[in-house]
């Protein structure tokens, strides 16, 4: 699930989980590895392995958020997401491992190509440095 060695194909895909997904801040603590899922890539999901560094507002939200730490590093190292857009790789919770297994079911059968990496654009970084879903982006954030 980490992020694919070659350049994503980006691919406008809508995503009928996560808007959805009812998950709350107090999920995930300090100190967990999460991933944020972003696409599939030969036939699975792919996406950014974080860990979480500390509770914050999510100003994009209007809900508390968490801190992560992009742990490949970067430019940008900190950054703000909401609870829905978390997946637990540090542990195994039947939360997760539903979304996780409802996002396998709908998003790698729309991609034939096992070859290809698809980005499906679901997230951007907003002007503050903080990571949101396109759903829940408001403008001027």
């Amino acid at each position: 699930m980490s992020q694919p060695p070659s350049a994503p194909v980006f691919t406008p895909t809508p995503d009928p989980l996560t808007p959805d997904r009812d998950i709350t801040h107090a999920h995930f603590q300090a100190g967990d590895t999460v991933v944020v899922l972003k696409g599939a890539a030969g036939g699975e999901l792919w996406g950014d392995a974080m860990r979480i560094v500390a509770p914050s507002w999510h100003t994009p939200t209007d809900e508390d958020g968490w801190r992560l730490r992009d742990a490949t590093g970067g430019a940008q190292t900190y950054i703000t997401a909401h609870p829905r857009y978390l997946v637990h790789l540090s542990r195994r919770c039947p939360d997760c491992l539903i979304y996780l297994r409802a996002m396998e079911d709908y998003l790698p059968p729309k991609y034939t190509d096992g070859e290809a990496i698809v980005d499906c654009g679901w997230y951007t970084t907003t002007a503050i440095g903080q990571l949101v879903h396109r759903a829940d982006a408001r403008s001027g954030s």
